[in-house]
């Protein structure tokens, strides 16, 4: 689990399932997008989200809708799917994009400074471009990513 803000951390499945580092990181809120994983006291959106196909903008929507509140909140929000290298990554580019005003790219950049991993497969960036009407080429992702 690595942190991308103060109130936006980015990991993977086995991350929602440890009890210590979510304590640890004061984890208040998660994001899964990998399987649904209850944790006492904290708030949980399980997003049904296939890996390495386009996400359709309702899971977009309600994603970061979700982010937005638990943020508004004061809260710490875990955005996690099964390996944190693409939904995940797909999610927190959109946060950053929404609530610190980036572009796509920007965000991106910003992600994969914070949590080398990050890596959307093309179906997912397309899906981010088409969702906010940015045309970014993949190649500028890539190129980004090195």
């Amino acid at each position: 689990m690595d942190q991308v803000r103060p109130w936006l951390y980015i990991g993977n499945y086995n991350d929602t399932l440890n009890r210590d580092g979510l304590d640890l990181q004061s984890i208040q809120a998660m994001l899964q997008l990998a399987a649904p994983v209850k944790q006492s006291g904290i708030t949980s959106l399980y997003l049904p989200i296939q890996d390495m196909s386009p996400i359709p903008f309702h899971f977009f929507k309600e994603g970061i809708g979700f982010i937005r509140h638990e943020k508004e909140k004061g809260n710490r929000i875990l955005v996690a799917c099964a390996a944190g290298i693409n939904r995940s990554t797909a999610f927190c580019i959109a946060a950053l994009k929404e609530i610190d005003d980036l572009n796509l790219l920007d965000a991106y950049k910003e992600v994969k400074r914070n949590h080398s991993l990050s890596m959307p497969q093309e179906q997912v960036w397309e899906s981010l471009c088409n969702y906010y009407v940015e045309e970014t080429p993949y190649i500028d992702l890539l190129r980004a990513s090195m």
